[in-house]
């Protein structure tokens, strides 16, 4: 394992109880997820394992795995070998931002099996955390992560439900300017032992009413 992916690797447990949350938060019609950065793998072998309410259908028919870094794809594939799942995810080594532009504008471009129905997939982001004060302001400034702040992911991802996995101190207030007033959405602490390592945001797509009145505001 590469030391970087190391350092970002989700828990075992966490990244367990989020592929469960994603099951009953994200509607059944969407039958397609994607791990916008796989990293190690974590997310995307938890998403591969999870199974819908009969305990033995796989909840999602396709995910997909995008990851950057060729060292770190490697050693989630690895990873996946072990529990069984490297052949029920598709590997994409690539930059998921220039991945999905090329999905929603130009999808011809791309291999038959990367080419899905929006309207049935949902996104699951690990983006790194750099920048300051992550880890130490009492709440932290989401346009200051790098190296993409909360504008740049939400603005990439919003025509499809997804899921951002943030810094457990995250400012609420920016996360709730992202949906319409009076929209209700999940926002969940993730704790190991007691102690909390992170939120995720569990986010709808954007209708077009809704772009019309952020371009608006």
């Amino acid at each position: 394992m590469t030391p970087d992916a190391w350092f970002g690797v989700t828990p075992e447990p966490v990244a367990s109880q989020i592929a469960r949350d994603l099951t009953s938060i994200i509607s059944t019609s969407k039958t397609t997820v994607i791990d916008l950065f796989a990293g190690v793998g974590a997310n995307a072998i938890s998403l591969a394992l999870a199974t819908a309410e009969d305990g033995s259908t796989p909840r999602w028919e396709k995910v997909i795995a995008i990851e950057l870094d060729a060292p770190t794809l490697a050693c989630a594939q690895h990873n996946a070998s072990l529990h069984g799942v490297a052949d029920n995810i598709i590997w994409v080594l690539g930059d998921n931002f220039k991945y999905l532009d090329t999905l929603l504008n130009s999808p011809e471009k791309l291999e038959d099996d990367l080419r899905v129905d929006v309207e049935s997939t949902a996104l699951f982001a690990s983006p790194p955390w750099g920048g300051p004060g992550y880890s130490t302001d009492d709440i932290f400034d989401l346009s200051t992560m790098e190296p993409y702040n909360l504008d740049k992911l939400h603005g990439a991802y919003r025509s499809m439900d997804h899921a951002l996995y943030l810094p457990r101190t995250s400012d609420l207030r920016q996360i709730a300017k992202l949906v319409p007033d009076g929209t209700k959405i999940d926002v969940v602490q993730y704790c190991v032992e007691g102690a909390s390592k992170a939120m995720v945001a569990y986010l709808p797509a954007a209708r077009d009413e809704d772009e019309d009145t952020n371009m608006d505001s």
